[in-house]
């Protein structure tokens, strides 16, 4: 998108300079006053005309460019959203394995200490 946006200053740029150089070689020209200054407004409305073009280009032309940024962040949005979902029920789903292998350790610790206990107590 930067290099779009670059072009756009290129062609900005080299509008503007189009426009000083008529205008000058309209200044310089060897023509009579009356001549130079409707040619000035002829040219004044030619280039009024393509400057209205040129704005309303860069206009949709930004208008796109809003449109495929909102667009891109719906959809980078929508992936984290899934990601985040993914990495939850990995976790939720680790979660369920300790509790499940703690629960089983403890069966086996009661187990072995009531045995233990059992073998304890004959004996005393």
């Amino acid at each position: 998108m930067s290099d779009d946006g670059h072009g756009w200053e290129f062609f900005t740029g080299f509008l503007l300079g189009a426009l000083a150089g008529a205008a000058a070689a309209l200044l310089l020209a060897p023509q009579a006053g009356e001549e130079t200054r409707e040619e000035i407004r002829e040219r004044g409305i030619e280039l009024q005309g393509r400057m209205t073009q040129t704005t309303e280009e860069a206009r949709r032309r930004a208008e796109e460019l809003a449109a495929q940024a909102r667009t891109r962040a719906t959809e980078a949005q929508e992936r984290g959203r899934l990601v985040l979902e993914e990495k939850k029920s990995r976790l939720q789903e680790a979660l369920d394995e300790g509790k499940e292998a703690a629960a089983k350790k403890r069966e086996e610790l009661t187990a072995r200490f009531q045995s233990d206990k059992e073998r304890q107590e004959p004996a005393a």
